[in-house]
């Protein structure tokens, strides 16, 4: 009797299983065909993005390579359509490229660069501040103290590694301006920051001693 009831409940469960996927059938076979689109799209996008990291890859290490002043025009063109690639490895390095060989001089071209670096370019935390460093650097000669403070800022009022550059930066900008107390605030931060550079405190405390000491 216990085994008759066991066949009927076998028998039942099947019967529910198969008019289960009958009745749905348009929706299994739908959703079995996203499901397999999404995986195609999915495969298709991440072979699309590595072979395209191999073409800028390739683009930067040829320019670069065949860089001399006879092929400055096209190294300089070659280079900014990688820095619009907005590409984390090679847009910034492209860009490093062309300030390390001075292949432009116009300061507003280069800037805009860096802000395609730091506002559009998906980049780790860390190397964006990196940029916002460098481009301080680069800026730190010929900008006044206002633009200047305005690049740095983001690092001063965070806990990035390059706060203290940052804070160094301006503490010598403004000794060269000579604007002492100015440049004494900015070196004193240094040393009251808990995590800032070893190197970087050391030289903000030769720099008090020395220069700063009245």
């Amino acid at each position: 009797m216990e085994e008759d009831v066991s066949i009927i409940n076998s028998n039942t469960r099947n019967e529910k299983v198969r008019n289960f996927f009958i009745n749905n059938k348009n929706k299994i076979i739908s959703t079995a065909i996203v499901l397999v689109v999404v995986l195609i799209g999915v495969y298709g996008f991440d072979n699309y993005k590595t072979n395209k990291k191999k073409d800028i890859s390739n683009k930067f290490n040829l320019t670069t390579l065949a860089f001399s002043e006879n092929v400055k025009g096209s190294t300089v063109q070659k280079l900014v359509e990688i820095i619009n690639e907005q590409d984390p490895t090679y847009s910034p390095l492209s860009l490093y490229f062309i300030i390390d060989n001075k292949l432009i001089s116009n300061q507003s071209e280069i800037n805009g660069y860096f802000d395609i670096l730091i506002e559009k370019t998906s980049l780790d935390r860390e190397i964006k501040n990196l940029i916002i460093y460098k481009k301080a650097l680069f800026n730190a000669d010929q900008s006044q103290e206002s633009d200047l403070l305005n690049i740095v800022n983001p690092l001063i009022n965070s806990d990035s590694v390059w706060k203290s550059h940052a804070l160094y930066l301006m503490a010598e900008y403004f000794y060269s301006k000579d604007q002492k107390q100015k440049s004494k605030e900015f070196f004193n931060q240094i040393i009251s920051l808990e995590n800032s550079n070893s190197d970087i405190r050391s030289q903000a405390e030769k720099r008090l001693n020395r220069d700063l000491s009245e």
